[in-house]
């Protein structure tokens, strides 16, 4: 497989050679050097300058093998305050180097660095890192490859080779500039102007051309595709014309197979397929398009890179996949119901059958008072009707320092009062209460957790992230989650495993995790847009009752507010 404008290609490459940096594939540690910087960067016509590491759009990819330890010096070089977040590592006992900011610390100000220092312990498959700090996460963002231990294979057929597809979106302006100005109306910043496959949005843009991800692939062999969502408010369909694929792994946790025209994959989840060139010679558009089930715009332009098979000469125009419609709820429900565990000897689901503590959290959008918005009023968004006030001081540091006003520990357990969560749209009475409120958890505590979509102001499908984490999704359903029959579906068995799920529009999601990983942990939706106004929440698990269970000290660099 050649992949052409694909630098990552040659990293892995190196990197099964053991060749990347100074360590070879059988050493414990894996040393990068990320420098955040400015570069003018041309997308649709149009020039900007972008924050981006190392000058790469996207970024970097961080290569490890499971076991490894990870140690990365970020440098912050651009005017703006900064946070990376290693998105889906578990970060044992050592939340200093999760990332998000004013979470878990405080972030790096301009020409400060910080080491994010961890171990891949139990680990392997697709995630990725990005930035956790306003919405600089649009240009700053890489994927990350753990490879299996030597000698463990795939638990699938081996491919012939592999390459990332991370998907994001594309702005015109400056980002920062348009969420600040709607901020001030009270209103939502603008939706993006295109959508990317490897940081280009493909020959259906204007001046396009030059901008497209090309994987040449040779006939007769199996290739896996690592796809990242990367993007800020938008799930996603991706496909590849005239080729099936086999889902083989969602947030690096291997899946029973299963085949499939086209994926869905929400901000901040991982697919890994299997795709053979078993077709005609041909050159062949991979496509990303939205999916949005409900009254909310949404970007709804299309992004394109090219599956060449070689000896194909560049001036065949590909073939167009027929994606799925953008409100097509039939594909995406009967999608991720698909979505099952291996659930082996080598790789078991421990799925916690015994409850020790139930939570049932609304997700909902809301209208506060903002004397100083242009409006009057702004759009907020909630947990149980709390919308959750960012501190000034990190959390987890705050937790370990014993340091008191920073946040409480009383976030409910469920909804102020309980309504009818997905009937008519409810318009009136939208106010939330404000917060800096956490959930405290004893350690080991195993927890099912319930997340209900609500009709304020409209209802819409949500991808909850949980930091420091997997879970088990034991169930989903449209409508109002019953307590009383639901649970008698539940999939104990083989559910899938993940770290960020899609709750259904009008719908729930119901969770299980052992809460066996002490320390601070932030729990949002991953549509940027709503985690700015507020739909997000922390849970601060306790320490064991011995150090080996206990949240690690701090790092000497660790960055002060």
């Amino acid at each position: 497989m050649k992949i052409i404008r694909n630098p990552g290609f040659f990293f892995l490459f190196f990197y099964l050679l053991g060749f990347l940096g100074d360590y070879p594939v059988d050493a414990a540690v894996k040393k990068y050097q990320f420098d955040v910087q400015m570069k003018n960067v041309s997308r649709l016509c149009n020039a900007k300058p972008i924050v981006t590491v190392n000058g790469m759009f996207p970024g970097p990819t961080v290569y490890a093998r499971e076991g490894d330890r990870v140690i990365i010096n970020v440098t912050n070089h651009v005017k703006y305050n900064l946070s990376i977040h290693w998105h889906g590592l578990k970060q044992y006992r050592n939340g200093w180097a999760d990332g998000p900011a004013y979470i878990t610390q405080c972030p790096m100000q301009t020409g400060q660095s910080y080491v994010y220092d961890f171990n891949v312990t139990g680990q392997r498959g697709t995630l990725w890192w990005h930035a956790h700090i306003l919405w600089l996460r649009a240009t700053v963002y890489g994927a990350i490859v753990i490879l299996p231990q030597p000698g463990k294979p795939y638990p699938f057929p081996q491919p012939y080779q592999e390459t990332n597809i991370v998907l994001g979106e594309w702005w015109n302006g400056d980002v920062e500039t348009a969420v600040n100005q709607a901020n001030q109306l009270g209103a939502p910043p603008p939706m993006s102007d295109a959508h990317t496959i490897n940081g280009k949005p493909g020959p259906l843009f204007p001046c396009s051309e030059k901008h497209t991800f090309v994987v040449e692939v040779e006939a007769g062999k199996t290739y896996l595709l690592r796809i990242v969502n990367a993007a800020l408010n938008d799930e996603l369909f991706f496909g590849v014309a005239g080729h099936d694929m086999t889902v083989v792994e969602i947030d690096a946790v291997y899946t029973k197979p299963f085949t499939t025209k086209f994926i869905l994959i929400g901000p901040g989840q991982t697919t890994n397929v299997l795709v053979k060139t078993d077709r005609s010679p041909n050159r062949y558009f991979m496509a990303a398009g939205p999916f949005m089930d409900a009254p909310v715009s949404v970007d709804n332009k299309t992004a394109t890179a090219i599956l060449q098979y070689k000896g194909v000469p560049n001036t065949v125009i590909p073939i167009l996949p027929k994606l799925p419609s953008p409100n097509d709820t039939s594909f995406a429900l009967d999608y991720n119901g698909k979505l099952r565990s291996l659930n082996t000897p080598n790789f078991p689901a421990l799925v916690p059958l015994k409850v020790d503590r139930r939570l049932f959290y609304t997700i909902g959008l809301g209208i506060n008072a903002c004397p100083t918005c242009v409006n009057g009023t702004n759009l907020a968004a909630s947990i149980n009707n709390i919308t959750f006030i960012m501190p000034k001081i990190a959390l987890l540091k705050a937790h370990y320092f014993n340091l008191p006003g920073v946040f409480r520990t009383d976030f409910p357990d469920r909804p102020p009062k309980a309504f009818n969560y997905t009937g008519v749209p409810l318009t009136a009475n939208l106010g939330t209460s404000t917060g800096t409120r956490l959930s405290r958890v004893k350690f080991n505590t195993t927890i099912e957790l319930v997340l209900q979509d609500t009709n304020l102001l409209t209802v819409e499908s949500h991808p909850f992230h949980l930091h420091g984490y997997n879970f088990f999704v034991v169930g989903t359903g449209v409508g109002n989650f019953d307590p009383k029959k639901d649970p008698a579906k539940f999939n104990l068995i083989d559910p899938p495993e993940r770290n960020t799920v899609g709750v259904p529009t009008g719908g729930w999601a119901a969770i299980r995790f052992r809460a066996d990983n002490p320390g601070v942990w932030f729990m949002h939706c991953h549509l940027e847009v709503h985690t700015m106004w507020g739909l997000k929440m922390a849970f601060v698990v306790e320490n064991g009752n011995t150090p080996e269970l206990s949240v690690l000290p701090p790092p000497k660099d660790y960055p002060s507010c």
